[in-house]
């Protein structure tokens, strides 16, 4: 598909040809969950609602090759591994399928970020009113950005490729926050269906080397007003710092675009990542910067499933921590627990493993600390106490149900935990709504009307997110909702997935 968003007569000459009229430019993101976009290539305007045209000129229509696959059924997991149906998405309509997979929250149970995980992911049939625009795939898009799983997104564009302007945008800020903006910038000037931004193209020409152009294409934007105050000092300073030494610093933004975000780290004034959105952290992974940094990064986008527990564990292990408090003190504790488990001193793991383990629940990194450690934990004899802890941590793993078969509980509630790992929870006496809602879960597999509709219509992939929707919202409210969501997971076939969500839902202590 190529989209036809050049202004031709106005944008090129704009901007590659001394500047000699405004561009005239609207983004239209109607879905789009993001809001820090650089603004990169100029997009087209998009006019009013009108029967009357102003312009005698033949529109241009978006096309696409016949035969071409649609990008909304693109993916990287083929159905053998997902295990999804290929009519997953069904008659659901494209534009409510992008509404609920953006709406789903980062910051939930593991068992629920990995299935959105697989659902962004999934290579399937595209919904059936698919159209070049291609609505679906960008809201994939723009939810793995929002978890911060940049890698997950530059694999799918790079199978579908960044014709479109607003696919390139993407595109280009992941190549920003990754450190590959070179790569990007020689594409975009390669690109001949691409009209830069100014900012963009006086940053990639200086990026690729011609510093001359890119003075002289920030001196011609100045001279016709095609720039802003602060777009024109941060742009002076990147091209020529010299110019600007023992000047007060430029002042902070708080929502900077990667372009902005790469310009200001480029002046040697970064902007810290802890209060930008999940994907600056990406920037911080980088072995360049500071342990701290890089600790912080990593704990960040474990949280949300966007990075593996090996880039996270090894690098609490991976010096003395210099200070004590917050971070330094959760490092401290894996630390102990670390060296402990690896000298298979049980008395220790018994001493240190409370303390990690605590540490680590209130870092919302519980179940990655559980995936990687309970394998090391397994061989050891352990006391009652802390043999019991391992049980806890191995119901969070993969092998749940394995662990829920080799522990002999003593109390209600590990009764009623082994029972839930093995699909038939019993109360055994507890009381608690929540458990109580999940033995309702798993007493039926007759979903809510709702559901039950969507099911029968073939809209397999709209209940999974309704069910996802419905285990969340239930987990800080009405238990009900607990109940349903879990019955529509497994009427869906879902039923690691519900036995995983009810684990951590008992295990898990969230605010």
């Amino acid at each position: 598909m190529r989209r036809a968003f050049l202004l031709k007569t106005v944008a090129v000459a704009a901007l590659f040809s001394g500047f000699s009229a405004p561009v005239v430019a609207q983004q239209e993101e109607p879905l789009s969950a993001i809001d820090w976009l650089s603004e990169t290539v100029v997009t087209p305007q998009t006019a009013p609602n009108s029967d009357v045209t102003d312009s005698a000129a033949i529109e241009e229509i978006e096309t696409s090759p016949l035969g071409q696959p649609s990008r909304d059924g693109v993916g990287l997991l083929p159905v053998s591994v997902t295990g999804f149906p290929r009519e997953l998405w069904g008659p659901t309509p494209s534009e409510d399928l992008a509404r609920a997979l953006l709406s789903q929250p980062v910051e939930t149970y593991p068992a629920l970020q990995a299935l959105l995980m697989k659902l962004l992911l999934a290579e399937v049939s595209p919904p059936s009113d698919t159209d070049p625009r291609a609505v679906l795939f960008q809201a994939r898009i723009d939810k793995l950005l929002d978890i911060g799983a940049l890698d997950q997104a530059a694999s799918l564009m790079e199978i579908t490729g960044t014709e479109s302007a607003e696919m390139f945008r993407r595109y280009f800020d992941i190549a920003l926050l990754i450190g590959v903006e070179t790569a990007a910038c020689e594409n975009l000037q390669n690109t001949a269906t691409m009209a830069p931004t100014l900012p963009a193209r006086v940053f990639c020409l200086a990026r690729t080397g011609d510093w001359n152009a890119a003075a002289l294409t920030l001196e011609t934007g100045r001279a016709l007003g095609y720039i802003s105050e602060e777009e024109d000092e941060l742009l002076a300073r990147f091209l020529d710092p010299e110019l600007f030494e023992g000047a007060d610093e430029l002042p902070l933004i708080a929502r900077p675009s990667p372009l902005t975000f790469r310009l200001y780290e480029a002046i040697g004034e970064p902007i810290p990542t802890t209060h930008l959105p999940r994907a600056f952290a990406q920037t911080d992974l980088n072995k360049n910067n500071g342990w701290r940094a890089r600790l912080q990064a990593a704990e960040k986008l474990a949280a949300s499933g966007a990075v593996a527990d090996n880039v996270l564990f090894p690098l609490y292990t991976d010096r003395k921590p210099p200070a004590s408090g917050g971070l330094w003190d959760r490092v401290a504790a894996v630390q102990n627990f670390d060296d402990a488990l690896r000298a298979k001193d049980t008395a220790g793991v018994a001493l240190t493993l409370p303390k990690a383990q605590s540490a680590m629940a209130e870092a919302s990194l519980l179940t990655p600390f559980a995936r990687y450690y309970t394998p090391l934990l397994a061989p050891l004899l352990l006391d009652p106490e802390t043999a019991r802890t391992r049980f806890h941590l191995g119901l969070l793993t993969d092998d749940y149900e394995t662990v829920a078969l080799q522990y002999a509980p003593d109390t209600a509630e590990d009764r009623f935990l082994v029972d839930l790992a093995k699909g038939m929870p019993k109360l055994h006496g507890l009381s608690s709504s929540k458990a109580r809602a999940i033995v309702d879960g798993f007493n039926t597999l007759t979903p809510p009307p709702a559901e039950a509709a969507m099911l029968k219509n073939g809209e397999i992939g709209r209940a999974i997110l309704s069910a996802m929707t419905l285990f969340e919202r239930g987990s800080t409210g009405d238990p009900d909702d607990i109940a349903a969501g879990l019955t529509t997971l497994r009427a869906l076939g879902l039923e690691d997935v519900a036995r995983r969500a009810a684990l951590q839902l008992m295990l898990l202590e969230r605010s």
